[in-house]
């Protein structure tokens, strides 16, 4: 037993101190003894660089895809965040009427990086000041127990990542706040949830008036866009697949609205597909106000201004109404705008490399930050003197052509602008400044090129404030803080037209992979790349492949789709729980 007892100590201690053991040789003999013998080598001391810090503020689209890719070691990670999960927001209207249950929507942060080699660390707390010349923020724990809110911290950083998203957009409009639901947050789909079955209960009550009921009964949805017609088609399928059956005497007076102050609702969709879900709601009995901007809301009554009708102000009685009509900045993002000069903006501008402008080492991205991409304009005469390798002061198509890749690298919108024009290439272009029907003899001062290129900029767009965006953002920030060193000696990025070499990396470019609109009906229109267009049941199939696919875990894979199986068979859960 205790020559037992010696060999599993031994063997614990060579566990935990593996680096320092070179051999172990245990013999045995056939008399039964045993012998026992070792060479002990001290390894050399490993170098340990001092590892850079890297906070990340947010679970959201952004900083999740952040973490889930970073996987260099160098670094140290320190994530805070008022919530301790991840949530798939575009599955919250499926909440909002039981079709998918909270839960199966969200995955706890650590989950998601508890198994890397990168040290992450995790502080459930919301930062409400970045002092960036000193490189630190300013944290206040979100907890309540024992704390009361008021307990704060400060963080020290080698870089920031601000991921925070961004709060809703009320344009300031009365009553808003203080009578609206929004749908930005898991706790706002449980709360509109609860309210709907509310609203139910207290019309099936016995002493309350016709006309009380139809108020109550009438719900209506602020904001054409994605979320409101996604929301407003969830809604009328809880009603009229489930909650008649369960309030057959009310379910006449059920009334949804949804007001939109645009002309169309689903404005950045293919017009094919708004003409489809206009029709469609409204022989569904959706009613679809455009031209109908709300400038008031109290506890029980939307004022409208009716822009089709002169300006003229009705009132819409109201049960339950729910606000969605874009994004505003936090208020910390705010004050951080105002230290580095960008209070006028409403989000934080970054270049192309998802940097904060005036801060060498802040990123931002997602919702609370637009790239500022650089005009060409602005950069003609270095752009010029660049691709002009001889000096000669005039350029030929050979030297602009060998400049083309880097230019278009690192000006997006040139591309776009010859394929808008349905050019084959840039010597199209200044021939069609030229007039010359022989490109390769064609040669531009810089005045031509600035002609040449005067429109180009005319392509640049704003990127869309979506989980697509935020997520490709993440995943491109992680790639390039995993190669830094590689990259510092081995630039891959286009020319420093205002400099010397080359830029680190390539810039970020998104990709579309496409949109979809449910319509409710076990209809969905999908606008995909290459404008197709799809509308109907099939689309409805591929939505739920995509968004299967798409969560961040095989757990709430599982889930979703069981939440959906439950759903065809025993129809949505109508408690308010």
């Amino acid at each position: 037993m205790s020559s037992v007892s010696f060999l599993q100590r031994l063997s614990g201690a060579f566990r935990e101190n593996q680096s320092r053991f070179k051999l172990v040789l245990i013999c045995t003999a056939v008399s039964g003894g045993g012998l026992l013998a070792y060479g002990e080598s001290v390894a050399p001391e490993e170098i340990i660089t001092e590892k850079k810090k890297v906070v990340v503020l947010g679970t959201g689209w952004a900083a999740t895809s952040f973490l889930k890719n970073l996987n260099n070691p160098k670094y140290e990670v320190q994530v805070v965040s008022p919530r301790n999960y991840f949530a798939f927001t575009p599955l919250l209207p499926s909440v909002t009427c039981g079709t998918v249950e909270a839960r199966s929507i969200v995955e706890p942060i650590r989950n998601i990086f508890k198994k890397k080699k990168v040290d992450v660390q995790f502080s459930e707390a919301e930062c409400f000041k970045i002092d960036a010349e000193n490189k630190k923020i300013y944290c206040r724990s979100s907890l309540n127990n024992n704390l009361n809110g008021k307990e704060e911290f400060v963080v020290d950083y080698d870089y920031l990542i601000i991921g925070v998203g961004a709060n809703v957009n009320t344009f300031n409009t009365p009553g808003v706040m203080e009578n609206c639901h929004f749908l930005k947050e898991v706790e706002d789909a449980q709360k509109i949830r609860r309210t709907v079955i509310d609203c139910f209960e207290r019309a099936n009550l016995p002493d309350v008036s016709e006309d009380e009921k139809k108020r109550i009964l009438h719900f209506a949805i602020v904001g054409g866009g994605p979320t409101g017609v996604e929301f407003a088609a969830s809604l009328h399928d809880f009603v009229n697949e489930d909650l008649v059956r369960l309030y057959p005497g009310i379910k006449d007076l059920v009334k949804i609205t949804l007001l939109e102050a645009a002309d169309h609702i689903l404005g950045m969709f293919d017009k094919r597909i708004t003409a489809f879900a206009e029709d469609k709601f409204r022989r569904d009995g959706i009613d679809v106000k455009t031209g109908s901007m709300v400038v008031k809301v109290s506890e029980k009554e939307i004022s409208t201004k009716e822009l089709k009708s002169g300006g003229e102000i009705k009132t819409i009685p109201y049960g339950m109404a729910v606000w969605s009509t874009g994004i505003g900045t936090r208020p910390f993002i705010k004050d951080f705008m105002t230290q580095i000069g960008q209070a006028s903006r409403r989000a934080l501008a970054t270049d192309e490399w998802l940097r904060v402008e005036g801060c060498n080492n802040v990123y931002a991205l997602g919702d609370c930050a637009t790239i500022n991409q650089r005009k060409v304009m602005d950069d003609i005469t270095a752009i010029f003197k660049k691709a002009d390798k001889d000096n000669s002061g005039t350029l030929t198509v050979k030297e602009f052509q060998e400049a083309m890749k880097d230019i278009s690298e690192r000006y997006p919108q040139v591309e776009l602008y010859l394929k808008n024009k349905q050019m084959r290439n840039i010597a199209d272009l200044l021939k069609d400044v030229k007039g010359d029907d022989k490109k390769e003899s064609i040669e531009l001062n810089i005045e031509e090129l600035t002609t040449a290129l005067s429109k180009v900029d005319s392509q640049m767009k704003f990127l869309p404030a979506t989980a697509q965006v935020a997520s490709q953002q993440g995943t491109y920030l992680a790639t390039c803080f995993d190669r830094m060193e590689e990259c510092e000696k081995s630039p891959e990025g286009p020319l420093r037209f205002r400099g010397e070499g080359r830029h680190r990396f390539k810039p970020f470019r998104y990709k579309h992979l496409g949109q979809f609109a449910p319509l409710g009906g076990e209809k969905t229109a999908a606008q995909l790349p290459g404008d197709w267009v799809s509308i109907g049941h099939s689309s409805q199939w591929l939505w739920y492949s995509v968004y299967a696919s798409k969560q961040v875990s095989w757990r709430t894979k599982a889930l979703v789709v069981s939440d959906w199986t439950r759903r065809f068979i025993f129809g949505r859960d109508s408690s308010s729980i």
